[in-house]
Parts: structure tokens; sequence; C-alpha cells
């Protein structure tokens, strides 16, 4: 199965978050099943320390999975570092969104904000479809999407994907 994958990458303090919580909720408008995969630098934690699962992961398991009346999780031990594992759990979704990743291959946005950076940062970047800044006159040679305007930024994708 082929996955629709966007990611976002972008210099921490840029706004992937915030735009993403924006473009959440109208993309889950527009019909699709929306994932989302956040990869972060540093160590993270979901567990509360004390908790029974944090308590069971301290004892040795690997993976632990909490279960309850509206939603579950999974908590696993970092096995297989590639990407494509964490991919390969969220099949059935018509749209995946990747919050960092910058260094793989699929196909993403890069956020610019210029109290962050003077230029966005492209160089080394493979897959870039467009720049999302909250300045829309650069000149990048590729779109420009308004960071501000997260209606345009997801009309950009559900287009992008409807012409695949």
């Amino acid at each position: 199965m082929t996955q629709n994958i966007i990611g976002f990458t972008a210099p921490s303090g840029t706004g992937k978050t915030t735009l993403l919580e924006k473009i959440i909720p109208l993309l889950v408008d527009a019909g699709l099943k929306v994932a989302v995969l956040k990869h972060g630098h540093h160590a993270a934690d979901p567990d509360v320390p004390g908790k029974d699962t944090w308590r069971f992961r301290k004892a040795g398991a690997e993976s632990v999975i909490f279960s309850g009346p509206d939603r579950w999780f999974m908590i696993c031990e970092q096995g297989e570092k590639e990407p494509a594992m964490h991919l390969k759990r969220l099949e059935g979704h018509d749209l995946i969104l990747i919050e960092g990743l910058r260094d793989q291959n699929h196909p993403k946005l890069v956020l610019h904000r210029e109290a962050v950076t003077k230029h966005p940062e492209l160089e080394g970047l493979s897959n870039v479809m467009a720049v999302v800044s909250d300045q829309t006159t650069l000149d990048v040679g590729l779109p420009v999407l308004p960071l501000n305007e997260p209606e345009m930024v997801c009309r950009f994708i559900l287009d992008t994907f409807n012409d695949g």
C-alpha cells in the first residue's frame, strides 16, 4: 500500500506544531483519516513516573499497551531506528503528517519564519514541495504558501495528493 506522506521541517520555534494543529482539523473535515508521526531529537516519555505503564517498562517490558474505554496507546523501546517501521504502524490512514525527519526522502514542506531564520533552510533537503512562510515574496524557486493561512496550506496538500 502506498502511503500519502508529507513532512513538515523547520528549526525549533518556527511554528510546525501550531500549523499542524490548525491543518489537521481541516484535513479531517475534508474526509481524510490523518495520522501524525512526531520525530524528536531528545528522549521523550509519555509515561508518568509511578503509574502502571511506567512501572511495567521499568521492570523490563519492551512494549506496554494501555487500553481504556476511549483510546489506547503503545509504548515501545526503540528497536529498529528506521522511520519505515513507524510508518508501517500507520497503514490504513489516508495521510500521514510527519513533524521532523528532515533527512528522509518523503515529500515535505519547509516552514520559515523571518524572526527565526533570515532565509528558509533548504540546503541538503530532498523532495521539498513548497515553503510555508510569513514572507510570501520569497524567491526560492518553489511555491510559497502563507504561514498564517492554514486553509491555503491544507488546499495545497489536498490538491497535491488528489493530482497524484
